[in-house]
């Protein structure tokens, strides 16, 4: 399914708008969804490895998990860049915030470059919030957990390119 839009109502690529497509995806029995916004795509599609093709401002973002059903997964990076950028992990289970509160904007976003000791979010654990730095420097290229979201010890939340 391929679908257009001229109107410029936000970025194609946030969160919420994703988890709909997949709603909508699963409620349709839709095996593929191809969106193009100017120039940035997306392409959700059941099955098979993640991956993600990024071409001169075309990005092409295909989330999928091993159960065959698309969306993004607690646990499972549901977008992989690429396997040799470093990755900022969760160092503790907790919850994942991206801002100190609802009302601010996220520590970091992509695009964003960081430093060794920029804080990348805070992780919530046993009513103690901890903010995690970087530990490493470049743009951010992928965040891949949701606010609010749980998270384990280890799990990935941040690739970073160093190069950048």
């Amino acid at each position: 399914m391929m679908a257009s839009s001229g109107s410029n109502q936000g970025d194609i690529f946030d969160v919420k708008r994703i988890r709909r497509l997949v709603e909508l995806m699963n409620e349709h029995e839709l095996a593929e969804i191809d969106l193009r916004q100017a120039d940035q795509r997306i392409r959700l599609r059941k099955g098979g490895e993640p991956i993600v093709t990024l071409g001169t401002a075309r990005p092409t973002i295909v989330a999928e998990n091993p159960s065959g059903s698309a969306g993004i997964v607690p646990g499972v990076a549901a977008v992989k860049v690429d396997a040799d950028l470093p990755v900022i992990k969760s160092p503790m289970i907790g919850t994942f915030y991206s801002s100190p509160s609802p009302e601010t904007p996220p520590f970091v976003k992509v695009g964003d470059h960081v430093g060794p000791t920029s804080t990348v979010c805070i992780i919530e654990a046993m009513k103690v919030f901890n903010e995690i730095p970087a530990e490493v420097s470049g743009q951010v290229v992928a965040v891949l957990v949701d606010n609010g979201e749980p998270v384990e010890f280890g799990q990935p939340l941040f690739k970073i390119d160093p190069h950048k």
